[in-house]
């Protein structure tokens, strides 16, 4: 099994790559995993992970600068159905519309805006950084030997508002319910980042590979 992960100049790559390297030592299957940063040869892998970090609208418009990489993907998930994985931003990108440093388009795969957290208790302070729990909401594959109310590790001022919520499979509180993981047939993310979340993470990393 090949897995490509997205290189658009964010998200730190290495860490999970590393991840992942560990997660493939509790699966039978042999995996190689490799980092990409063009469209060229992305039909030869069976996987992609798309990680991310910073604003919507930078990596939109980062991950559009690879040329043909929109397309690619769109026939990679959309058209093949081969699975995906997005991290923190990288799920973020699966929407409509995000609405950071003045809005940007979404890949649209997953219908819904990605808005600035709204903190009802002001002792809440953004970004929402470090440790917090989820409660799982669906049966889900990417959850699957996960407890509900395990911990995972966020850094995140904006959330995706889904609006199909059978595609929610775990939500976060943070003064108000963010979503924090999402699954749509083959298309998989989760807003906390499964390569800094230690063992639950390389869980979540697992079960990705095992799909």
């Amino acid at each position: 099994m090949k897995i490509a992960i997205i290189d658009y100049e964010t998200g730190n790559l290495r860490s999970v790559s590393k991840a992942l390297e560990l997660a493939s030592n509790n699966v039978s299957k042999k995996l190689s995993i490799e980092i990409i940063n063009s469209s060229k040869y992305l039909n030869n892998f069976d996987k992609v992970v798309l990680p991310g970090q910073g604003s919507f609208k930078q990596c939109f418009n980062s991950l559009n600068s690879i040329q043909g990489i929109l397309d690619g993907l769109s026939d990679f998930v959309i058209v093949q159905k081969k699975p995906i994985l997005g991290i923190c931003v990288g799920m973020q990108l699966f929407s409509s519309f995000g609405d950071e440093d003045g809005g940007s388009e979404g890949l649209g795969w997953i219908e819904g805006k990605v808005k600035k957290i709204n903190v009802k208790d002001l002792s809440f302070k953004l970004p929402h950084m470090g440790w917090n729990n989820i409660q799982i909401t669906a049966n889900s594959k990417l959850l699957n030997g996960i407890d509900n109310n395990s911990h995972f590790y966020f850094v995140h001022s904006y959330a995706f508002d889904v609006n199909d919520k059978t595609h929610v499979s775990a939500t976060t509180n943070y003064s108000t319910e963010i979503v924090s993981v999402i699954e749509k047939e083959n298309i998989f993310g989760t807003q906390f980042h499964p390569e800094k979340s230690q063992d639950n993470g390389v869980k979540i990393l697992e079960n990705f590979v095992k799909i």
